[in-house]
């Protein structure tokens, strides 16, 4: 064999090591996850319910939108990335700086036997962010205001192989991710695009690169 040619079986196992090591940690930063006492009890408050409450209380109801951060979550959690095992952890991170971890295994927990399992589905975290995240994780912002404009192939096609991801998305109705931990930010549409399908993007893309169907 030709001096610096890698057996086909030594490319097969480096190939798979590589792939085993791939991972992403998305996080969700600014959702609107707060509660207040409405009538008799408390109730997740969201524009859609509480207008006049919110209203009586100085707020903008347009601000509280809980369904993006869920439809964002239901996105990750149901998509052949996750199922995969690639996804590693996610985070929401809310407006009121409460961060809380999320088991990627909440789908499949939930249709078992979430209650009697040794697994926390959901559970509050200390903050700030960064000390959850790999330590030498690329962490990646996306936002339509960011100059860096690629298709979302080219964006993914990039990243170092075999190195962990974290994905930060906004999980509010307008506004942008303004956070120290990001290393850059990138834009993967000329549009506007909601969290959820942002994230649809983004996990078909790594499902493509990464030989997951």
């Amino acid at each position: 064999m030709a001096p610096g040619i890698v057996p086909p079986r030594e490319e097969d196992e480096a190939a798979a090591e590589t792939s085993s090591q791939q991972s992403v940690t998305f996080v969700l930063e600014g959702a609107t996850l707060e509660t207040a006492k409405v009538g008799k009890g408390y109730e997740l408050l969201n524009c859609d319910d509480h207008t006049s409450f919110l209203k009586r209380h100085g707020r903008d109801p347009a601000q509280y939108r809980p369904d993006i951060a869920h439809q964002a979550l239901l996105m990750i959690l149901d998509s052949p990335l996750n199922k995969a095992g690639k996804v590693k952890e996610i985070y929401v991170h809310t407006a009121k700086n409460v961060l809380i971890q999320v088991n990627p295994k909440l789908l499949q927990k939930l249709s078992i036997r979430a209650t009697n399992g040794p697994d926390k589905l959901l559970r509050v975290v200390k903050g700030p962010v960064p000390p959850h995240l790999p330590v030498d994780a690329l962490r990646i912002g996306f936002s339509h205001s960011s100059e860096s404009l690629a298709p979302v192939a080219t964006t993914v096609a990039r990243f170092p192989p075999g190195k962990p991801l974290v994905f930060v998305l906004g999980a509010f109705s307008h506004g942008k991710i303004d956070d120290g931990y990001v290393d850059e930010y990138l834009s993967i549409s000329q549009f506007p695009l909601s969290a959820a399908y942002a994230i649809a993007r983004l996990t078909n893309a790594l499902e493509a690169a990464w030989d997951l169907v």
